[in-house]
Order: C-alpha cells, then structure tokens, then sequence
C-alpha cells in the first residue's frame, strides 16, 4: 500500500490505499518512515497519493489502538526534514491529521483544487505530533497555526496557497508532472552544490 518508485535519482513515495482515504495503517507509517529514512541516496523526493485524497491521516481503527500517539509520525517527519536533496508533497488532494507532518517536512507543497487542510487533534483529545506545530508556524505563522491546531478550521486550497501552507496550485492531470519539474533544476545540478543550498535554507 506504499509504492516506491526509484529513477534517475527522483524517489516517488505514493500512499495506495484509496478505498479508505489514503489512511494510514501501522505498517504503511512505518514503512513510509523506514523509506524517509534511507532516502539520503536520493537526489530528490516527491510524496502523492492515489486517488482523490491524500491521506485521512491515521486509519481510525488503529488510531484508536494507540497509533494516534505512535513515534513513527514524528521519525517519518524528521527524516524527511533532513534529507538533503530537494522534497515535494504532491497533494492530490484533502490532507488530514497525523499526514499533515509528512508533508509540513517537505521543502515545497503543490496541491490540486478543491483541496483541504485540517488537523483536528485537539478535538481527538490529542497533541499534534511535537514537530508539526512549529513548521506549521514557520510556513503560516503562530495565529493561523492556532485557527488550525486550536480552532478546528478547515483550510481550502485558496486559503492555503495565499497563507503559505502550500506553494502552488496544480490541476490534477497535471500534479505529477508539475512535481517533476519542480525537482528537475536540483536533479540536474551537482549534488554538492544542492545540497549545499540547502544546508544554506535551513
């Protein structure tokens, strides 16, 4: 349910399970996390979906379980945070809960319309993932972060793109290939050079 496709130096991480939102079993977290993880090799890293929504976040028969409070969350969004080559979360559309911190630790954000964004954890009676919060405020500042994380409110794609929270709005045909592009200048370039660049936008 987690399909890893590896070429030319471009990782493509897509979330398989469309029959149920996108969510996010144990084993698919940990995979996911485990992929991040070993991703230092690559030049760059792009994560989508299939089908209509991203992720739901955790499958709420494991949430329930305990995985809400798992800390593969929080190492999933860590390696990503440190890979140095250049990360892409292509959201093919919602994006909710515990998923949001995969794609908070990407460098860049493309989204498709219609698209939203909520992160309801206050509601579950959880904390967000103890990254998440403070990427979030870095990307759309500390009252905005608040209207999500405290307020409960749901962002559109529009919203999200004039805050901060994604970069660019793509139309679904043409979501993969935007992310493509968006890499390519990295994956083109010495990798000491990107990397470098990086280190410097850090």
């Amino acid at each position: 349910m987690i399909a890893l496709d590896k070429r030319d130096g471009l990782w493509t991480v897509t979330i398989d399970r469309p029959e149920k939102a996108n969510s996010l079993t144990p084993d698919m977290l940990a995979r996911l996390a485990d992929i991040a993880e070993t991703a230092q090799e690559a030049r760059a890293l792009v994560l989508t979906g299939r089908g209509r929504v991203f992720s739901a976040g955790a499958d709420l028969e494991a949430a329930r379980a305990g995985m809400a409070t798992s800390p593969d969350w929080e190492r999933l969004s860590g390696a990503i945070a440190s890979l140095p080559g250049l990360t892409v979360a292509a959201l093919n559309g919602t994006l909710a809960g515990g998923a949001m911190g995969m794609a908070l630790a990407c460098d860049l954000r493309i989204a498709v319309p219609g698209a939203k964004f909520f992160y309801p954890v206050m509601r579950l009676g959880f904390l967000p993932q103890p990254s998440d919060p403070a990427r979030m405020a870095a990307l759309i500042g500390p009252a905005r972060t608040k209207l999500i994380l405290m307020a409960g409110q749901n962002i559109e794609a529009e919203e999200a793109l004039r805050i901060g929270l994604i970069d660019r709005i793509v139309e679904p045909a043409d979501l993969m290939n935007a992310a493509q592009a968006l890499v390519a200048d990295t994956l083109a370039a010495d990798p000491e050079i990107a990397q470098g660049i990086a280190e410097l936008c850090r």
